[in-house]
């Protein structure tokens, strides 16, 4: 799901980490915005904000938003950096401390966050920011693009492209091709929409140590990859 990159990712990697990472993406944004009321898995709406503050002349409320945009944009930043530095090692598992790295916030937040919400809001919102950016660049790294988890915009607007495009592409070939992407894109909304619900049934209940959640699906994507490649490591070794 994470390790294979490049030629040797196939649909069912993709399908698999998106419908992962979509799931704690959807968890986080429901989450995020229940707990200080703010977008915490993407930068759009922030933009506008930071500009109408800034015409406003509310310059503080305005360098608030652009720290949310900041913080977002430092994640990737942090997660393609690490990627890089650790692939130029020689070493495979690229992936491991960006999740690391992503599991360790949602934790932090999940558990200590209650005490920040009424005093420190902001932390909560820069750090989820964070973590998705640091998600987003990874996924789309390892993917070569074709996933994106952390928004729906551009998910909705490649979908209705290609649903057009099936009334005009006839061969065979192109039209497993659409379906294919059609495929992709309806499992990460779905499991968006899913992780949402779960975060919002959840956070009435338990508020943000709903994240746990995320963190026990993240920690599972892990150790499933682990364990998948030491048994195909084995097999390689007894067959040989």
């Amino acid at each position: 799901m994470f390790r294979h990159q490049g030629k040797a990712r196939t649909l069912k990697h993709n399908l698999r980490i998106a419908s992962l990472l979509s799931f704690v993406a959807g968890i986080v944004n429901v989450a995020g915005f229940l707990a200080v009321q703010k977008l915490t898995t993407n930068v759009t709406g922030h933009f506008a904000f930071f500009v109408d503050e800034i015409f406003k002349l509310n310059f503080f409320q305005g360098f608030v938003y652009f720290l949310y945009i900041f913080f977002f944009f430092l994640g990737s930043f942090c997660s393609s950096l690490l990627v890089e530095l650790i692939a130029r090692k020689g070493q495979r598992n690229v992936y491991i401390v960006p999740t690391s790295i992503e599991i360790l916030i949602l934790f932090s937040i999940g558990i200590l966050g209650k005490n920040w919400i009424m005093e420190n809001p902001n932390i909560i919102a820069c750090s989820l920011l964070f973590a998705m950016g640091l998600q987003n660049s990874l996924v789309t790294k390892i993917s070569n693009a074709t996933v994106r988890t952390t928004h729906l915009t551009g998910l909705f607007t490649d979908l209705g492209i290609e649903l057009s495009q099936l009334f005009f592409y006839k061969e065979p070939q192109m039209k497993q091709k659409l379906y294919s992407s059609i495929k992709l894109r309806l499992t990460i909304i779905s499991f968006f929409f899913i992780g949402g619900i779960i975060g919002g049934i959840f956070y009435a209940q338990i508020k943000l140590k709903v994240l746990l959640i995320a963190v026990i699906a993240l920690v599972l994507g892990l150790i499933y990859d682990t364990i998948k490649l030491k048994l195909i490591v084995l097999n390689r070794k007894y067959n040989h």
